[in-house]
């Protein structure tokens, strides 16, 4: 939980600006924190809980989630709103300089990684691929305990 409130209390202040000789648009990547369980306002005392996360960037937030199906198992909603989920909190993690239409195509070239059948709730679930995805964008993951469960799973 320390580390929950240590994240919240860190969050850069930094205005996105424009840069128009490459219409690149300096934006901020932002993990948004959902609790799967209403049990997580108990167990978060004991330092964990079981969370879903979505990257947001560009004014989206992107998430993977399970299906029984060989395609991709991504997909978009507003930010702060994944149906489904009780929003916890948001987590700046840093800023991206990157067009809107090469963060699409980046995006779109994740969906062969993340089929909806390979989702897998301790080695391959929706905060893998926002940690994934952050590493990937801003060089840095997401905070340990948002995924602290599932790597406690693969102990056993």
């Amino acid at each position: 939980m320390e580390e929950e409130n240590e994240a919240l209390r860190s969050s850069p202040e930094r205005k996105a600006s424009s840069s128009s000789s490459s219409g690149s648009e300096e934006s901020q990547v932002i993990l948004n924190v959902y609790d799967l369980t209403p049990a997580n306002q108990y167990s978060i005392w004991f330092g964990f809980g079981i969370f879903h996360s979505g990257i947001e960037v560009q004014g989206k937030e992107y998430g993977f989630g399970a299906h029984d199906f060989p395609i991709s198992g991504l997909f978009e909603v507003e930010p702060k709103s994944c149906p489904g989920f009780i929003y916890r909190c948001s987590v700046p993690l840093g800023y991206l300089n990157m067009p809107p239409s090469e963060f699409r195509t980046f995006v779109e070239s994740l969906a062969s990684e993340y089929h909806g059948n390979t989702y897998h709730l301790i080695s391959k679930n929706c905060n893998h691929f926002t940690d994934d995805i952050s590493k990937r964008l801003i060089g840095k993951g997401i905070p340990g305990w948002v995924n602290r469960l599932a790597r406690l799973g693969t102990k056993f």
